[in-house]
């Protein structure tokens, strides 16, 4: 087994203090020669030098570890924004771990609990279940925190920070939408939890407002087969309505291959739009219409926040950040 290359070794390479080599690699250089320097990074390229995370961590108290925590690591928005999170994360020299909660208040309050073991410096989470008291002990333990959240938010006096789009503006936004299309029958499909509630009553608002009743179905979760369990027993029953809203991009998709399934024209027979707007939704047949929330751009914005936040810049106080959402317009409504 070979022997791991310590800053000793670089710094017997370079000819300089091994304090110099410690300095030049933790970022401390000022001051040190260029030469110096340029002599100290050749060294430990040769050499092979990797630093000793846990070390580092034992010396500075931080483990240049983030924590995301999601609802559905499988679910393609989530990926979309833990790449926008890592982009922001990876220039910080920051490693990013994920945890998936499935949406349960037991698994979100778990994997606060382990990050607030020393094993994280900051979280970035979707949170279905916690609410902003929830954080406290965290926050007062130096932990920072940053939410994505669904709904519109306001900085409090706990210093967690929200990046949201206007979920309900948006629903009522798409509902009127399909209301301008000449639908009157719309009906909605939503999972459990997270956005339900806010999606739902922008659907609400724009019925209401047209003069229309609901139609709401809610299922166990946002996946691609609650939409298709969903539209099944729509069908069975004869209560398929002539346009379907789902509350997420998934279940959009489980909807027509219900529909597909059982010989039903999109969107002649059955307009469907979504929400989310993931990679799948313009390459489903046909498109999938739906609301974009741009979740790279998110992602990037709530790792910019936490980086800010870790770095101290931010003040004692809670900060909200929106951000816009957009209509795609495509061939299934």
């Amino acid at each position: 087994m070979s022997k791991r290359i310590t800053q000793r070794d670089v710094a017997r390479r370079a000819g300089v203090s091994q304090a110099t080599v410690s300095m030049t690699l933790n970022g401390e250089s000022a001051g040190i020669p260029p030469e110096t320097l340029a002599r100290i990074m050749a060294a430990a390229q040769e050499l092979g030098y990797v630093p000793n995370r846990f070390a580092q961590a034992l010396r500075t108290n931080k483990s240049m570890t983030i924590a995301c925590i999601v609802p559905d690591i499988a679910n393609p928005f989530y990926s979309s924004l833990m790449r926008g999170i890592q982009s922001v994360t990876d220039g910080h020299g920051y490693d990013v771990i994920v945890a998936n909660t499935d949406g349960t208040e037991e698994k979100e309050r778990n994997f606060l609990d382990w990050s607030a073991q020393g094993r994280v410096d900051g979280v970035v989470g979707v949170f279905f279940c916690l609410r902003a008291k929830d954080f406290a002990p965290f926050l007062n333990a130096g932990i920072p925190v940053v939410r994505v959240e669904a709904q519109k938010k306001r900085g409090g006096e706990l210093p967690i920070d929200d990046i949201y789009i206007d979920s309900r503006a948006a629903a009522q936004a798409m509902v009127r939408y399909l209301i301008g299309k000449g639908h009157r029958a719309i009906g909605m499909i939503a999972g459990s939890g997270g956005p339900e509630a806010v999606r739902v009553e922008g659907y609400q608002l724009a019925m209401q407002e047209a003069g229309l009743p609901p139609l709401i179905v809610i299922e166990e979760d946002f996946s691609e087969q609650a939409g298709y369990r969903a539209t099944q027993r729509l069908i069975e029953e004869a209560r398929l309505p002539g346009a379907i809203f789902a509350a997420n991009d998934l279940l959009a998709i489980g909807v027509m291959r219900a529909a597909r399934e059982a010989h039903i024209a999109i969107p002649a027979d059955l307009a469907v739009a979504g929400f989310d707007d993931i990679s799948a939704a313009g390459l489903v047949t046909p498109p999938l219409t739906t609301v974009a929330q741009f979740q790279y751009q998110i992602g990037l914005s709530a790792g910019r926040l936490l980086i800010e936040r870790l770095s101290g810049n931010l003040a004692a106080v809670g900060t909200a950040q929106e951000m816009p959402f957009q209509l795609i317009q495509r061939d299934s409504a």
